[in-house]
């Protein structure tokens, strides 16, 4: 690894490090006023990123929002973003005796009903809100929850973040493990977090509708969900006022099997990222629009 490289990630750790420790000193509501600051300065500092997110926006709605209501709707996830990063960082020491009252749970029957018919579920969301969080509340509401993690550049850092899911209950499985592990994990009855909102020509995926245009979206979890039996349920950890959050779980995804396997695992993909666009669309200043979810086209694909 070149020189600045090591430099660049050593500086990031230790400011990561730093980062942390100050934060958790910090009463929860000074922490967050911290996180909106750097969200706010990021949102100022970073033109490039506000661009896409007004342009990916506009490519949504069109004139259905102004440029004024884009640009705040940016301002407001990076904002969130900051609060977001924050809470992830302090949730190790705070989450029982502070967070976790914090959290209002609506449509858990959806969950429950899934959880008790003992074939696994397939948790499903997006970069929206704080999906960290959402995963540590299953986990602490007693469901024996696992996810999906992409490992992170710098080893180190990974490190931290996995050691923090697992100190409250999330077991991380990781995008190199074996399909075998997950499908023995669902086989044996848990809920399994995957984020399905990733364009990436480096996993299995297909293209699926996502706001009317068709976009690359993956398709291992829905190939393993559908052998092992499993339920898609759609679920997401939204901010509401006062920094409380409100975890949500809509009713269980199904399609009509058929006798071709690979034409149920596009339908249920597509079924799935479709649930997931009406939550995106009802809490807009939440995704991750910053993102080009339609990165990969289909002719550049073929």
């Amino acid at each position: 690894m070149r020189l600045t490289k090591r430099l660049k990630r050593g500086l990031t750790l230790f400011l990561t490090r730093t980062m942390n420790s100050l934060l958790n000193c910090l009463p929860r509501k000074a922490a967050l006023f911290v996180g909106a600051t750097l969200g706010l300065m990021a949102w100022g500092l970073l033109p490039k990123e506000r661009y896409k997110i007004v342009r990916h926006l506009s490519l949504v709605y069109g004139d259905e929002m102004s440029y004024r209501e884009k640009e705040r709707t940016a301002q407001r996830f990076f904002v969130g973003s900051g609060k977001s990063l924050v809470e992830v960082l302090r949730f190790r020491r705070h989450y029982n005796s502070e967070i976790r009252e914090l959290i209002e749970v609506e449509g858990l029957e959806h969950l429950d009903r899934a959880y008790k018919a003992g074939k696994g579920v397939i948790g499903f969301t997006g970069h929206l809100g704080n999906f960290e969080l959402l995963a540590v509340h299953v986990a602490g509401l007693g469901y024996k929850t696992a996810v999906i993690g992409r490992e992170m550049y710098d080893r180190r850092l990974d490190k931290m973040l996995v050691e923090n899911r697992e100190a409250l209950g999330v077991h991380n499985i990781s995008t190199t493990d074996s399909a075998r592990k997950i499908l023995t994990w669902l086989k044996n009855g848990g809920v399994l977090g995957v984020l399905i909102d990733i364009d990436s020509i480096r996993i299995r995926s297909t293209f699926v509708p996502v706001f009317g245009r068709l976009a690359l979206t993956p398709i291992g979890q829905t190939n393993i969900g559908l052998r092992a039996g499993s339920a898609f349920v759609p679920c997401a950890c939204l901010r509401t006022e006062r920094d409380r959050y409100r975890l949500i779980f809509r009713p269980e995804v199904k399609i009509e099997r058929s006798d071709n396997f690979d034409a149920d695992v596009d339908r249920m993909t597509a079924a799935c990222t479709a649930v997931l666009e009406e939550i995106i669309d009802q809490y807009r200043d939440q995704w991750i629009w910053m993102k080009n979810r339609w990165l990969t086209s289909p002719r550049n694909s073929a």
